[in-house]
């Protein structure tokens, strides 16, 4: 049976548009770096891991939603519909309140998906690539429906926006994030600090403990520093990139539900000892965290550096993290189970 594409409403021909595209400029930029002598040989099974993850979701978009996947424009409607004025588009603040209302609530939607390990869950595929390069841009969760990171969104809603304006907004500002997604480009003087560059992104990408949870802007930085979460990017200072513990797996399946996974080990040891709020802890504490603060969460991380280095800063040694020395309590722990994978 044919496929009728004008079933296809702005949004998803906006996004399968964005994926092919992406798809296309990614391949021609690995070209580009395996032609160099001077850089590291570019992964290609990577590249294909990423393709596959988006296989993944275009076949998970086509599920028809349930009760938990499908509320999100839902939601968006009836508090719309409930909304306390109209912001009227078709004036210059409109859009202008458009877009800082957009990267505001951005920003918070990224800073839970480093500090909520439910979200986490979702958005760790995104640091999975251990090469920062475009692929990097396009490699993103196939669970973001049921974690639920619509929430975040939805509020622009109730402050006027329609929600086919809102995931307009935001399918712009993932647009212009793709292209910082490089380390072929250094620092942009004139923007740094004040706007999303690969020189703040490669930042957010590092696994080196002094750069963890920083730079969540999507466009603007404006929030990082209104909230402290600014860090540039220190000059001569080798960057690691990827998840905490590298990530070895070329599976796509494997690279979207690890952390889903570990979450649901955790929870079923808490539980079945007894202990409901330590998996609600497991669940819904940042990631790394352990009861009686036995886990890795990255101010733990920061101290264990300082610890075994004299400065908080570097990429955690394999060492700390398969042979936490003291802490016989979390070696469990360190093998795939809870949070140190972050």
């Amino acid at each position: 049976m044919a496929f009728d594409f004008a079933q296809l409403n702005p949004i998803q021909i906006m996004m399968g548009l964005m994926g092919a595209s992406a798809v296309v400029i990614t391949a021609i930029e690995g070209v580009l770096i395996s032609k160099r002598t001077d850089r590291e040989p570019y992964d290609w099974r990577a590249f294909w891991t990423t393709v596959r993850i988006n296989l993944l979701r275009v076949l998970v978009e086509a599920i028809p939603m349930g009760a938990v996947m499908g509320v999100a424009l839902p939601f968006g409607a009836w508090m719309y519909e409930h909304r306390f004025w109209t912001v009227p588009m078709d004036t210059w603040w409109g859009w202008v309140a458009m877009f800082f209302c957009t990267e505001f609530f951005y920003y918070w939607l990224h800073r839970a998906g480093h500090r909520i390990r439910w979200y986490w869950a979702s958005h760790a595929i995104h640091h999975t690539g251990n090469q920062y390069n475009l692929a990097a841009a396009f490699r993103q969760s196939i669970t973001g429906k049921i974690s639920g990171g619509f929430v975040f969104f939805a509020p622009q809603c109730l402050f006027g926006f329609s929600p086919d304006a809102v995931l307009m907004s935001y399918g712009v500002n993932l647009v212009y994030q793709f292209w910082i997604h490089t380390d072929l480009i250094g620092k942009i003087p004139f923007m740094e600090g004040i706007f999303n560059t690969p020189s703040a992104h490669r930042v957010h990408h590092a696994a080196n403990v002094e750069y963890l949870d920083c730079n969540y802007g999507g466009t603007i930085l404006l929030f990082d520093r209104l909230f402290g979460t600014y860090v540039p990017e220190k000059d001569g200072v080798p960057i690691r990139y990827g998840l905490v513990k590298t990530m070895t797996t070329y599976s796509a399946l494997k690279t979207c539900l690890f952390e889903w996974g570990n979450i649901f080990k955790d929870v079923g040891r808490a539980l079945r000892g007894g202990h409901p709020l330590d998996a609600l802890g497991y669940m819904f504490g940042p990631p790394g965290w352990a009861p009686n603060g036995q886990g890795l969460t990255t101010d733990q991380l920061r101290a264990q550096m300082k610890r075994l280095t004299g400065s908080p800063t570097g990429a955690p040694p394999v060492e700390l993290l398969d042979n936490w020395a003291g802490v016989p309590q979390v070696e469990h722990k360190l093998n795939g189970s809870p949070a140190p994978v972050r």
